[in-house]
């Protein structure tokens, strides 16, 4: 069974950018689901089905298989009713790959990191740009911000969210 181990953190700063060796657009609908969550995304001209268990923690199921674009399309239009839009950036990191999200709309001004590892006892440093990590705190997962964006969010816990 695949999982994913992924970490995930506010950032801090914007040193990040300067490390950034790729930009990609993304657009994410859910397609419901109790016990897990089923995502269409459409990044960059790829698009994928995710379904992803919904447990809190690093450590949760996934699978993911490719989508044509227009199809992906054409599920978003018909069955999700959130969605998230953010551009990812990738920034490596000691032998991984740090994806830095800035999101839009009304998650505009939310920027998180996520890093995934290959074990779950892998080692890893956050650079010092990475601020709190908020692994376990769901409202974080793209799901939770499709559902109560950040500009939905009580003013103490977006102002908060600033180091």
């Amino acid at each position: 069974m695949p999982v994913e181990i992924e970490r995930k953190f506010r950032v801090r700063d914007g040193r990040w950018r300067r490390l950034a060796t790729a930009h990609i657009p993304m657009c994410q609908g859910y397609l419901g689901g109790e016990r897990c969550s089923i995502r269409v995304r459409r990044e960059g001209d790829l698009a994928t089905l995710n379904i992803k268990s919904r447990e809190l923690g690093a450590e949760r199921v996934e699978f993911e298989y490719p989508l044509p674009p227009d199809e992906a399309e054409d599920l978003l239009a018909r069955f999700a009713g959130e969605r998230v839009t953010k551009t990812r950036h990738l920034v490596p990191h000691d032998g991984l790959v740090i994806e830095v999200d800035e999101f839009d709309g009304d998650n505009a001004g939310l920027v998180v990191a996520e890093v995934e590892l290959p074990a779950r006892d892998h080692p890893f440093t956050p650079p010092e740009w990475l601020g709190e990590e908020v692994t376990d705190d769901p409202r974080y997962y793209n799901v939770a911000l499709a559902r109560t964006p950040f500009s939905a969010w009580p003013d103490r816990e977006r102002l908060r969210y600033r180091d």
